[in-house]
């Protein structure tokens, strides 16, 4: 556990009076901290809590362009907007993230594959710098300081606000399809035959199946439901949005719970309940089931996971999620969910994520030194088929694979050199990748 200073400014003159003369060497902006590795922790300086930039600054509901600060959360936009007809068009797995941070890791979501990531929606945003500017950077102004931002991990100042086009919808549900596939040649068929006429999908592989049932999976696919789409009890009000359901996990689970028993019970329990099948769900059951349930990391008992996500390009994917697999299967651990998705085209973001391929997120039970052990193995089978790690899920990733996976890494430490010659901002990951090297 990391133990940081904290400070957390209540208007931009305080933030600007903290970069200026905080004792501490150097700060990491933190915005919700859902980051699962060290993106937004800093043990050797300090910490920003942005909480308190919340406001929506402007919409135009003809443009569907956003103005809001940079700790609005994404569940703030959904609870105000979508009543209206609009929906935020790129969205993760959990919709408590804040604009600045989703910048920061241009997070992707279920439709990476049609929509691209949170920087193909971004239209401007401002930047906080070192030396106390405040700079305008979209593709057009500072559009360097912008693609080293965007996906950036916060190590380029702070960003203040931004303007973020959404999407139009008529309803607040979704049209869902569940289908069940034998193992992965299945599901990489299906992903490629279905991904051109449905906007979402996501597969859950059962990590823990071999031989011919290598693969096995449940591919959880979406469109916007249309009125028509709707039960007639929800067509009087088709945008309304359900009401989260928060049941509580009460207590940390034993550690046996993680225990692969445990994962091949949950795995069947997983494949059984979910068969082919087609049906309208609300939003939020569709894209953030985990947020249903408060606390729901208790369940992965004290030692907790180590999430891991993947990338293969598409000509290697094959082949690298056969290695990652029958690692898995293999290894005395296996993970507790696996989850796949198709990955269209990169960003520009010089440390962004995604670029055409599938890719692969585990939760993968800590186990101390055997945990990170496999997560090495996973790296060099990454590295073997020109694959990357996700910073923003990183926990143990080297300086040297991290090279080798982001080739633009140099061009940033570049940009990054000119905008915070001083490393004001800095963080717990970006020391362990070695990005406060000069080289």
């Amino acid at each position: 556990m990391e133990e940081c200073t904290v400070y957390r400014p209540e208007r931009l003159s305080a933030l600007q009076a903290i970069v200026d003369r905080a004792p501490q060497s150097d700060l990491t902006p933190r915005g919700l901290g859902r980051s699962y590795g060290d993106a937004s922790l800093n043990r050797t300086g300090a910490v920003l809590l942005s909480q308190r930039f919340d406001r929506i600054l402007g919409f135009d509901a003809e443009t569907a362009e956003l103005h809001c600060e940079a700790s609005v959360s994404l569940s703030e936009i959904l609870e105000r907007f979508l009543p209206q007809g609009f929906f935020f068009p790129v969205t993760p797995g959990t919709e408590f993230i804040t604009i600045g941070g989703a910048i920061a890791a241009d997070v992707h979501g279920k439709n990476h594959h049609e929509s691209g990531s949170m920087s193909a929606w971004l239209r401007d945003f401002r930047l906080l710098t070192a030396d106390g500017q405040i700079l305008d950077c979209s593709r057009d102004s500072n559009p360097e300081v912008f693609w080293a931002t965007v996906g950036g991990m916060g190590l380029t100042g702070v960003i203040l606000d931004a303007r973020i086009q959404l999407q139009r919808v008529e309803t607040a549900h979704m049209r869902t399809e569940h289908e069940q596939l034998r193992d992965l040649d299945a599901l990489l068929e299906r992903t490629s035959e279905t991904d051109s006429s449905c906007a979402y999908s996501v597969a859950w592989i059962d990590c823990l199946s071999r031989g011919r049932q290598l693969g096995r999976s449940v591919v959880l696919r979406a469109n916007h439901a249309e009125p028509e789409d709707l039960p007639l009890s929800l067509r009087n009000a088709p945008l309304t949005l359900a009401t989260r359901r928060t049941p509580r996990v009460p207590f940390t689970l034993p550690n046996f719970a993680l225990s692969r028993p445990s994962m091949r019970a949950f795995n069947e329990l997983y494949f059984r309940t979910h068969p082919t099948r087609t049906f309208v769900s609300d939003c939020r059951s569709y894209f953030y089931p985990l947020d249903s349930i408060r606390d729901w990391n208790r369940a992965y008992g004290r030692r907790g996971v180590l999430q891991y996500q993947c990338l293969f390009p598409t000509a290697n994917a094959r082949s690298g999620l056969v290695q990652v697999l029958e690692t898995l299967a293999n290894s005395g651990s296996g993970a507790f969910l696996s989850v796949l998705k198709s990955m269209g085209p990169a960003s520009g973001g010089l440390l962004s994520f995604p670029y055409p391929g599938q890719t692969l997120a585990l939760d993968l039970p800590f186990t101390g030194a055997a945990a990170r052990e496999l997560v090495a193995r996973l790296d060099a089978i990454v590295l073997e088929h020109g694959g990357r790690v996700y910073l923003a899920k990183d926990a143990c990733l080297s300086p040297e694979s991290f090279r080798d996976m982001y080739p633009e890494a140099g061009r940033f430490r570049e940009i990054r050199n000119r905008v915070d010659p001083g490393r004001r901002f800095s963080s717990s990951l970006a020391r362990r990748l070695g990005l406060e090297d000069s080289a």
